[in-house]
């Protein structure tokens, strides 16, 4: 897949959220998702598959499954601060492909989140690894 800048795809942008492309397919990008989170120590909650409910339903859209995982000792302490914050905790990544068949990895940004829900500074850190995260992810080695 062709790397192409988030800013000049309509698709790939929305407020809060960070879109990267991936050199990889929708089932390989996950897979390096789910292995790299485990190997994390993270717990990978559950998947989605929007693609796979909307064929079941006789609908079509795009290749899209959405990732839920994080890690409950992390997590915990940001929701206690910011019970709403629940809403976006566990964190969440959607890997789906565009219809150019580019895939992408979209996920809310740590910015957003602490801003949204005015999560005090030094619990910040128990997310901010979320970009190099799935940096890694979506980075051909």
């Amino acid at each position: 897949m062709s790397a192409m800048p988030p800013e000049s795809h309509p698709d790939v942008s929305a407020p809060g959220v960070v879109s990267l492309a991936s050199s990889y397919s929708v089932a390989e990008t996950i897979q390096r998702l789910e292995d790299t989170a485990r190997a994390r120590g993270l717990t990978i909650f559950a998947r989605i598959d929007h693609h796979g409910e909307a064929e079941r339903a006789g609908l079509r859209m795009q290749e899209a499954q959405l990732v839920i995982f994080g890690s409950p000792k992390g997590g915990t302490p940001l929701m206690v601060a910011a019970p709403l914050l629940a809403l976006d905790l566990p964190l969440k990544a959607l890997v789906w492909q565009d219809r150019d068949g580019h895939v992408w990895v979209s996920y809310n940004s740590t910015a957003y989140l602490a801003d949204r829900y005015a999560i005090p500074d030094d619990l910040v850190k128990s997310i901010a690894w979320i970009d190099i995260f799935m940096q890694s992810v979506v980075r051909q080695t």
